[in-house]
């Protein structure tokens, strides 16, 4: 049967979907993005890329998009976590497996924003510069509306709008998320200037875990790419549009709310800078090659988080509005997953719309069975997630299971 779906949100999980739709022969399939461009709002730098990730990722995307982003994928495999003290002596880590190995064309770590490059790359239908507002259904269809006054009608509205939807707030106006009380500083640092201040060639190729007094944690965490994306399109892709990338450390210094002692709406009005010295303040007694990463962090890459979660994960029910990544399962960064889960939505989704389309299966038992499968893996991922948390921070808003 055609089918005509409305992705709300532009972002890694609504994009991916947009490309599964496309291999799996749904054309009828349009992107409302509120950033006026690609670049748009800062989304975080580079993500780790689970075994899953990656596999929804290659299910999804056409070969050559596929070997786009291999190429500029992270040079260096990671070989797990190591952990240290402000002083830099060892800690007890978790170990964590990769059935993958070190497969040459293995994508475990990428630059969010040449991901999304990659994500739009052939693509047509998405939109830029369209703030939703609110939907409506009507009869067997849903439409949705936007800040500039126009207007969209389809058969499926995905809710792809993040942490923050504006959809989810339309269709479960009680939902609040859980508020793990951390407070965090993301930032980005040219790799050469870190290394030139002097950080060890032991934390260099890795993800460094540092936890200090009063469990003030740095997470360290290198990007370096195989092929400079511009470089990797002209070979692979000529005419994608990329954008100039250098090798960095992505860090994120994370910090309890108590431990802060600054009120929210001081802190998140805090500019780049104010954020940089900030971190160099709290982190005065460290080793001294850990505080040259925080130095030459690039203020203008520098932005405060709140970690929160999603406890319990739940399906929206029946109706034509299905959700997709953070807008139904927000979870902190401390796993690593979020963006993973997003793109196995994204190919869960892909495959069940893709199947009503066909005439395989009804929309109602679709959109049921992805929900059901989503809520249980994206539980997963939350727990896994909040025992992370639990374990770098010490102490969080929220009891875990041991």
């Amino acid at each position: 049967m055609p089918l005509r779906i409305i992705i709300i949100g532009g972002g890694i999980g609504g994009l991916c979907l947009a490309q599964g739709l496309k291999q799996a022969g749904v054309d009828d399939v349009h992107v409302y993005e509120r950033d006026a461009s690609p670049r748009g709002r800062m989304q975080g730098y580079r993500l780790r890329i689970s075994p899953e990730g990656e596999s929804a990722l290659r299910d999804c995307l056409p070969r050559r998009a596929q070997d786009l982003l291999a190429a500029t994928a992270n040079l260096r495999h990671e070989q797990g976590l190591a952990a240290y003290d402000e002083q830099l002596n060892p800690q007890w880590a978790p170990e964590f497996g990769d059935a993958r190995g070190d497969a040459p064309d293995k994508i475990d770590a990428v630059d969010r924003m040449t991901l999304r490059r990659v994500l739009l790359a052939g693509l047509d239908g998405v939109h830029f510069d369209r703030r939703f507002t609110h939907f409506e259904q009507v009869g067997d269809q849903v439409v949705a509306h936007f800040a500039d006054g126009g207007s969209v009608t389809g058969d499926v509205l995905v809710a792809a709008d993040g942490a923050n939807s504006q959809v989810r707030r339309q269709l479960r106006p009680e939902f609040r998320h859980l508020d793990l009380g951390v407070r965090a500083i993301l930032s980005r640092t040219p790799r050469a200037a870190a290394i030139k201040a002097g950080l060890p060639e032991v934390l260099r190729d890795r993800f460094v875990n540092v936890t200090g007094a009063n469990g003030l944690r740095l997470a360290l965490m290198p990007m370096v790419f195989r092929d400079t994306p511009r470089e990797a399109a002209g070979r692979l892709w000529p005419g994608v549009e990329m954008d100039p990338a250098e090798d960095y450390y992505m860090s994120v210094f994370s910090v309890h709310r108590d431990v802060l002692g600054i009120p929210d709406t001081e802190f998140l009005s805090m500019t780049g800078e104010q954020l940089r010295e900030l971190v160099l303040e709290r982190t005065a007694e460290w080793h001294p090659d850990l505080r040259g990463v925080f130095a030459h962090a690039e203020a203008a890459e520098t932005y405060p988080l709140t970690l929160k979660a999603t406890v319990p994960v739940e399906p929206w029910g029946e109706g034509r509005v299905i959700p997709l990544g953070d807008a139904v399962h927000t979870m902190p960064p401390t796993g690593g997953v979020g963006a993973n889960t997003a793109l196995r939505d994204a190919s869960a989704l892909s495959r069940a719309l893709a199947a009503v389309a066909r005439g395989e299966a009804s929309l109602e038992d679709a959109a049921a069975g992805y929900q059901a499968e989503m809520v249980r893996y994206a539980t997963e991922a939350i727990e896994m997630s909040l025992k992370i948390a639990k374990w770098s921070m010490r102490k969080i808003d929220v009891e875990t299971e041991a």
